[in-house]
């Protein structure tokens, strides 16, 4: 063994002592409490790890080895996410074979991963590109085709031409693809659906029973956005139609003075009238290439007037109907009735293009005197509202509700923000969806010939021909055709059966639906007669922790939570809900950037600095256009909280952390940390950064401190020990440490834990000989956060390896207890001292200890003590007068 710690000899060594050893293998047998710790399994991008991805990793590799050793059975798997559009363009560019390019990538991050110490199971390896993987993907398809929950509908959606696919909301920025920035347009495209909504009320009630991030659950509430309201219908003048609205202030009916359509709404072209079709349908032509959520976001509000106008259910009021792009079709009805008295989009429409602003709640049930300068949101009283008046809006919601329900013009009704599931992409790389439709054509489709598809018949692929496999192709090109990328692979499309020509479906399932389901197939990962069994289903779930980032805090749970009750339903598994306990970690941001501010070549202060959109800088005090100017450490001092120039102390510089981009240039790679540092220390080092959930700057020469505490440990574990027992003080110190330790990383407080270790660890540094029990046992606490180094001590301490074998060490609470308690002395409100009393003294005691400070006395000098509190343990309080 080495005489000093070298993580370049000691981590290979013990990660190939692991692989032979199957240490990690998961225990399915034993009688032995279960944990199921997951990580959120990751996208195989071409550029492998970067250092943000250990973080989760770390903090869940530690709960992981610590359940180990407290004698749990323990399920910590790994795999890969791996379809996706980057491989498929990756493909279009180079015209490398997308599994090709996604195995090369596979292998990366596994060797990455294994290097960093991380103690999954990776016989339970999965890739979602894998057909035996597909093969159960695509089951689970049919399962939710066969309840009816996977139908086909004609969707409005984002179509890019040039990425041959549709793009959800969010990834459609300004009216162009945010990546590559091609242009989108909006147009109706044949999709598959998944029924989610059939679920909503039920992934709204189960949050209640998770230990999820409040934050998280309140975002997938919003999302499901479940609000009880009143269905109102408004007829059209002149006209045989009817609108119909969903409001969640039927109360505020008497104040809608006009109407809103989505320009998609079926019912434009029927009540534009002839002199306003013209700017109408220039309007909803430039509507078309918005996506939703650039309609939602923006500022200004524009419409226009369709000349047509519907009656007022509850006050025969005609009200003039306009569309505008803020109404969405997909929320509601896709029509609103516009109160502009109490509401504020519908305020600012109104004032914008003249439009009457009735006031029909109030304070207190008196009306304003003027007009309305901004409107009231909140409830109150009815005003202007007929036989309604003086009625609270509580009252009045369930009144006229009733009231609308009785004349046939209305009812109430319940409304989700909550969408179903638009599940078909078109593009190469991802999932056959396993339906085919029959084919009426006189001569060979695969050769070109003429064929009408019949999309109303779908016909699921038998099961045992799954999985339906991706063609070969020589082009992966998209095409403006929107039936996607296969539709060119005509020898794969079309096949005959008993005589008759069959289509197969060319829409491929999103990379969503890989990420639905691996924590179900991690449980039994080599069963070929089933997705899982019963029986392993039933030993690991529900997933006890899961580690992942925020970003999925609505779209991955929600599905996945979604697929959970489908197959709970199908009587598949005996948990309603996926994960118990969920945590997300912060995002590790870039070095921290000190900079200042120049006009030309003067200096400006940072306080003046005003930053606009697309990152341009002004000064606000003349509006003149700054640049950036980056600033060394060394040339800054400290002034107060400030830090400014040294040679311009008037000039205040700021300190950022960007995200680690390319663009940007400051990614760090993992496999350089741990050329310089060691995997260790890398994973000691992300978990001191701060609290797990924080965002957190990186600074790489800040490794350096868990690297002087690691190569002071290894020198004190490996010099001659004593096997004499510790001294009182010292025996306390590691009994507390373990039970800190044990504490904190069942909190998750990891970087606490590291700091307790910190501590024991530089008083056994300290002593000539140190104890061998508290050598070993700071030995088995160190073992989650630094398995390599943990591994090569305890080998050196004389123990078979490996050491996660080793029990985890108890605590006495006696020892975790000080005899002696340190107390601040407060005078007058200020500190002013603190004083070492007895754990059980006595309020005589602590007031006179407290008094015969020094530093107390002088505060007391000539002063009348008006009031002594003593706090046992705490704290005591004087005074004085």
């Amino acid at each position: 063994m080495s005489d000093r710690y070298d993580p370049a000899v000691i981590e290979p060594k013990w990660q190939a002592y692991w692989e032979r050893d199957e240490t990690f293998l998961t225990d399915e047998t034993s009688d032995a409490p279960t944990s199921y710790v997951l990580d959120m399994f990751p996208y195989p991008s071409g550029a492998g790890l970067h250092v943000g991805h250990p973080e989760g990793y770390t903090a869940s590799d530690i709960v992981s080895r610590y359940l180990r050793a407290k004698g749990h059975a323990v399920l910590h798997p790994m795999g890969f996410d791996a379809f996706g559009l980057p491989a498929e363009q990756h493909a279009i560019k180079t015209g490398a074979h997308p599994r090709d390019t996604t195995a090369k990538n596979v292998a990366t991050f596994r060797r990455q991963l294994k290097r960093l110490g991380f103690s999954y199971d990776w016989r339970r390896e999965v890739d979602t590109t894998d057909p035996a993987y597909v093969r159960w993907t695509q089951w689970i398809f049919l399962r939710l085709f066969h309840r009816g929950l996977a139908y086909q509908d004609e969707i409005t959606v984002n179509w890019c031409p040039a990425l041959g696919t549709v793009l959800a909301n969010e990834e459609v920025v300004g009216g162009v693809s945010e990546r590559g920035a091609h242009p989108v347009e909006r147009r109706p495209l044949r999709q598959w659906v998944l029924k989610i909504t059939a679920y909503a009320d039920r992934l709204l009630a189960d949050l209640d029973g998770l230990d999820w991030p409040n934050s998280t659950m309140t975002m997938q509430r919003e999302w499901i956005g479940r609000s009880v309201g009143a269905e109102a219908r408004f007829d059209v003048v002149d006209q045989d139609e009817a609108i119909e609205i969903f409001t969640t202030r039927p109360d505020t009916l008497f104040g809608a003075t006009f109407m809103v359509l989505a320009p998609e709404h079926p019912l434009v072209a029927k009540v534009t009238t002839d002199a306003q079709r013209a700017e109408v349908e220039a309007y909803v032509d430039e509507a078309v290439h918005k996506s939703d959520l650039d309609r939602q976001t923006q500022k200004e509000k524009t419409g226009v007037f369709t000349g047509g106008y519907a009656i007022n259910p509850v006050n025969d009021a005609r009200v003039p109907i306009w569309i505008a792009d803020y109404v969405l079709m997909g929320y509601g009805t896709g029509a609103i009735m516009a109160v502009p008295g109490h509401d504020e989009r519908d305020f600012e429409f109104a004032t914008k293009f003249d439009i009457p602003i009735v006031e029909v709640v109030s304070e207190d049930g008196t009306p304003s005197d003027g007009p309305l300068t901004e409107p009231r949101v909140a409830p109150g009283v009815a005003v202007n509202s007929g036989t309604y008046d003086g009625m609270t809006t509580t009252a009045l919601k369930a009144k006229i509700t009733e009231d609308l329900a009785a004349a046939g013009k209305g009812k109430q009704r319940v409304e989700y923000k909550l969408r179903d599931w638009v599940f078909s992409r078109q593009r190469y790389w991802g999932e056959p969806i396993p339906i085919y439709f029959p084919v009426e054509t006189d001569g060979d489709p695969r050769k070109g010939d003429p064929a009408t598809i019949d999309f109303s018949h779908p016909i699921a692929v038998s099961e045992d021909e799954l999985p339906v496999r991706l063609p070969d192709l020589d082009d992966y090109q998209p095409g403006e055709d929107p039936a996607g990328v296969l539709a060119r692979a005509l020898d794969w499309r079309f096949f005959q059966r008993d005589g008759r020509w069959f289509a197969r479906e060319t829409n491929t399932m999103p990379q969503w639906a890989g990420s639905c389901w691996y924590y179900l197939r991690y449980c039994d990962p080599h069963n070929d007669e089933a997705a899982w069994s019963r029986e392993a289903a039933d030993r690991w779930l529900p997933v006890d922790l899961y580690v992942g980032g925020a970003e999925h805090a609505v779209l991955h749970l929600l599905y996945a939570r979604f697929w959970h009750k489908v197959l709970f339903d199908e009587g598949l598994i005996a948990s309603p809900e996926p994960f118990t306990r969920l945590v997300h970690q912060g995002m590790i941001l870039g070095e921290i950037e000190l900079s200042t501010y120049k006009k030309g070549d003067e200096l400006v202060s940072a306080e003046h600095v005003e930053s606009l959109d697309g990152g341009k800088l002004r000064d606000r005090r003349d509006g003149a256009e700054l640049t950036r100017e980056p600033v060394e450490a060394d040339q800054t001092v400290k002034r107060g909280s400030l830090l400014v120039l040294e040679a311009h102390p008037e000039i205040t510089v700021t300190s950022r952390a960007p995200k680690m981009s390319k663009s940007l240039g400051n990614v760090v790679n993992p496999d350089d940390i741990i050329d310089r540092f060691g995997a260790d220390s890398l994973r000691m080092y992300e978990m001191f950064m701060g609290p797990l959930e924080a965002t957190k700057p990186w600074n790489t020469d800040s490794i350096q401190g868990v690297r002087r505490f690691l190569d002071r440990f290894y020198a004190t574990a490996t010099r001659a020990l004593s096997d004499d027992p510790p001294s009182d003080a010292l025996l306390r110190l590691t009994h507390k440490t373990i039970k800190k330790v044990g504490e904190d990383i069942e909190a998750m407080r990891f970087n606490t834990a590291i700091a307790a270790m910190m501590v024991l660890g530089k008083e056994l540094a300290a002593l000539d000989a140190p104890p061998r029990s508290s050598v070993e046992a700071l030995c088995v606490l160190l073992h989650p956060f630094a398995p390599h180094a943990a591994e090569e001590l305890w080998e050196h301490l004389g123990h078979p390896p490996s050491i996660q074998r080793a029990p985890w060490p108890t605590f006495d609470p006696a020892l975790c207890e000080d005899d002696v308690v340190e107390v601040p002395v407060q005078v007058n409100g200020k500190v002013r001292g603190r004083v070492t009393l007895a754990k059980d003294a006595d309020e005589a005691t602590a007031f006179a200890a407290a008094e015969g400070l020094e530093a107390v006395a002088s505060q007391l000098e000539g002063k009348r003590v008006l009031k002594r509190i003593w706090v046992p343990g705490r704290i005591v309080t004087l005074v004085a007068k």
